[in-house]
């Protein structure tokens, strides 16, 4: 069975560094998960009038308001499959700021759109269409785009006014032989929100689909894609 991740960008992940391959490629049937371990360099947010959005965001796990340097760091990618069929990986990352800080988001392959869909947060309140792409080191890039908001029998096309657009960079080093993440949102109207960059280890864990840690599951699973 193919990753979500080879599903959407097809012939073009034969192009990642074979070790972004080996991260990016594995599913559910694969009875594993990739840890990883490291420090990020930097974690910035923007100017003071950001601080309120961030704080909200962080309620909800998609996004904080802490700054730091040399943050310990873990991020955690468990492939299962959802209560809806839907084979899905968690991107579970943890900040060792001084108030410890976790970002959440569940990804899939939707069909119907031929793109990852990305559900941030406890709740998968928003759905985020996601654009793969390789970089020149053998990269993946992931770029976001429209975002639905989904609560209930609610659900509208989320305005980006109030939300950011997401730029993620994930790259092998092989002059340090770790991997290499570098995030940036930003919003059109009031520039730079948040962001982090850093490099970290891996290991593999022997699981199954079952086995995924009860405490990376959301609270609640988003149908609507």
């Amino acid at each position: 069975m193919k990753s979500i991740y080879e599903q959407a960008l097809g012939e073009k992940f034969n192009l990642l560094h074979p070790r972004i391959q080996e991260r990016f490629g594995f599913s559910s049937r694969d009875n594993r998960a990739c840890i990883g371990k490291g420090t990020m360099d930097e974690l910035w947010h923007g100017k003071p009038y950001t601080l309120p959005f961030l704080y909200v965001g962080s309620a909800r796990r998609i996004m904080f308001p802490e700054r730091g340097r040399s943050v310990p760091f873990t991020i955690r990618n468990y492939a299962y499959v959802d209560e809806y069929g839907r084979e899905t990986v968690t991107w579970i990352r943890n900040f060792a700021t001084h108030k410890p800080r976790r970002f959440d988001a569940y990804m899939i392959f939707s069909e119907e759109r031929g793109r990852i869909v990305d559900y941030l947060g406890t709740h998968q309140h928003l759905a985020v269409d996601i654009d793969l792409s390789v970089d020149e080191r053998g990269g993946l890039r992931l770029r976001s785009g429209a975002q639905r908001f989904y609560e209930g029998l609610i659900g509208f096309t989320f305005p980006l006014l109030f939300s950011g657009i997401a730029e993620v960079c994930e790259w092998y080093e092989e002059k340090d032989q770790r991997f290499h993440i570098e995030v940036n949102v930003t919003n059109p109207t009031w520039g730079p929100l948040f962001g982090y960059r850093g490099s970290f280890d891996i290991e593999w864990q022997t699981v199954n689909s079952i086995e995924v840690p009860h405490d990376l599951l959301p609270i609640r699973c988003e149908r609507r894609e």
